[in-house]
């Protein structure tokens, strides 16, 4: 792999101009070990001419591992610090969850989110380094328009950024990158904005219409008439005034201690400590957190038993509440609002935990069906009327519980052939009834009618839904209120039928066997058995499908 570190007192060898204030780090990515590769994503390493002649120091690396992007990487933090104007480009493979990006070392194993986060080298690091340079930062990324497929909580690709006040944030093609680097971005008095939609890059973060990374005064020019300087402290506070946060005012003390507006930032950094929900809230607005992305936060809470009332992508009281719970449980200032940190946490422990109820729910789900199948060969399998019974009074819903319906059904025909007409027609005036008082009457009207065992099971049958009825009246009640669309349904029944729980037709429309289905997943997962889905439940099926998308 090329290495390479052009320092001012090199060029300077070379008779070229020196500016060994100013700093570029350029990584280039296009082979990978076991992901696929990036044609073409080592264009930008290839391209530092431009950057070398304008007094860049350079740190670069192509095909870069983990290891050796944290080593350029741990320089570039260091020497950063007293640099004027500072490049970062990375071309290759990114990945995102949540408010976090990732930039893929060659040696990636996959792309999970543990993986990356232990591995990868996250956008929201870099941009800490180049927000100490507002006005002076730019960040090129080089990616592929086909970014290939995530796993479990990543997605491919590069997400939403959280651009820092002043940061230049240009992205692109791997190509379209290197000609950025080889042409205006380093001409001085170019406008950078125009360059970049010259180019076909998309811009975003600071960039005014007629900002030019390199000032045309670097050109060879007479000397300079000496005039009145300006205050070199004014932009800093000006950024800082319009972020109005600890951040901002801490770095304008950073450059600028006993700049004239030092002692305002100290107070207003005083008081912003005094109110540490607002700068909390700051700081998760700055996220830009989507809609579904919103969705995961409450899901994962709700796996992890801190409840938000709801997955709806509306963080309310009930969502601010379960984010304080989980903030103190984990030793997080308990604010309400997440920060980035706080974002990635809690994605790794919600895909650690789907994983641990889908492990629990699989072995209890075996548990259950070995009873189930010891009860069907006690009882069941030998086809009479009372093991049957017997069987579906224990496991309504169990793996038998069609077959033995069916031979249930199969003897009560036979029964009917050979009943008298008479009770034949009793029998069908209490089945259409179907009330607990209409079949003791068909018990009663003769000494042995034909349809003893059928009317006694179903007796038994309609007094345990009258006892269940208010709690089954509440769990339908629980269902309705999560206003499931159409869609939405169908994503439940493809998960039911994924787990083999047997759903029937997936149609969107809850029957019979939708419902037995439901109960037996929320038996396996060790839920309140119902039928209906409540927010436990639809938190549990899903694990692992983020929201209703």
């Amino acid at each position: 792999m090329r290495k390479l570190l052009l320092t001012g007192v090199a060029l300077a060898a070379l008779g070229l101009p020196a500016h060994a204030a100013d700093l570029a780090l350029v990584l280039g990515n296009a082979n990978y070990d076991r992901i696929d590769d990036l044609r073409g994503a080592d264009a930008p390493t290839k391209a530092e001419a431009g950057l070398q002649q304008a007094g860049f120091s350079i740190l670069t690396e192509d095909d870069a591992s983990a290891s050796e992007i944290r080593a350029r990487f741990r320089d570039f933090v260091t020497r950063a610090t007293d640099a004027d104007r500072v490049v970062v480009a990375l071309s290759g493979r990114f990945i995102h969850a949540g408010a976090e990006t990732w930039f893929l070392p060659t040696d990636m194993r996959d792309t999970s989110l543990p993986e990356a986060v232990s591995e990868a080298l996250p956008l929201s690091a870099v941009m800490t380094v180049l927000a100490s340079h507002p006005g002076q930062a730019v960040l090129l990324l080089g990616s592929a328009d086909d970014e290939g497929t995530g796993r479990g909580l990543t997605r491919p690709g590069i997400g939403d950024l959280a651009i820092p006040q002043g940061v230049t944030v240009l992205r692109g093609s791997p190509r379209e990158v290197a000609s950025l680097m080889s042409g205006d971005l380093v001409k001085p008095g170019a406008p950078l904005m125009r360059a970049a939609q010259s180019e076909g890059l998309v811009a975003s973060g600071y960039l005014p219409d007629s900002f030019s990374f390199l000032a045309a005064e670097m050109q060879a020019a007479p000397a300079p008439v000496a005039t009145p300087q300006a205050d070199p402290s004014s932009p800093y506070w000006d950024m800082a005034r319009a972020e109005d946060s600890i951040t901002a005012y801490q770095l304008y003390l950073d450059r600028y201690p006993k700049g004239p507006n030092a002692d305002e930032a100290r107070a207003r950094i005083t008081t912003l400590k005094a109110e540490p929900e607002r700068q909390a809230k700051a700081d998760e607005d700055a996220l830009n957190l989507t809609r579904d992305q919103r969705r995961e936060v409450q899901q994962n809470l709700t796996i992890l038993d801190f409840d938000p009332k709801g997955v709806d992508g509306i963080f309310g009281p009930g969502s601010r509440g379960a984010i304080t719970r989980w903030q103190t449980a984990n030793g997080f200032d308990p604010t309400g609002y997440l920060s980035r940190a706080q974002l990635t946490a809690l994605s790794a422990q919600g895909e650690k935990r789907a994983a641990e109820l889908k492990a629990e729910a699989e072995a209890r789900q075996a548990e259950i069906d070995r009873q189930d199948r010891a009860f069907w060969e006690q009882t069941g399998k030998a086809g009479d009327e009372a093991g049957l019974r017997a069987y579906l009074k224990k496991y309504p819903d169990g793996l038998f519980a069609e077959l033995a319906q069916e031979r249930l059904d199969a003897i009560e025909a036979d029964r009917r052939a050979e009943a008298q007409a008479a009770d034949r027609a009793d029998w069908d005036a209490a089945r259409n009834a179907d009330t607990i008082a209409s079949y003791r009457d068909y018990l009663a009207s003769r000494p042995k009618p034909a349809f003893k065992a059928e009317a006694e099971a179903r007796i038994a049958e309609l007094q345990q839904q009258s006892q269940e009825s208010d709690a089954i009246k509440a769990a339908k009640a629980r269902e309705d209120a999560l206003g499931l669309p159409s869609v939405a349904k169908s994503l439940v029944e493809q998960r039911l039928a994924q787990m083999g729980f047997k759903p029937g037709k997936v149609d969107g429309v809850f029957d019979d066997n939708t419902r037995r289905a439901i109960r037996r997943f929320q038996k396996a997962s060790g839920l309140t058995v119902t039928g209906y889905l409540d927010q436990p439940t639809v938190a549990q099926l899903l694990a692992g499908s983020i929201g209703f998308r």
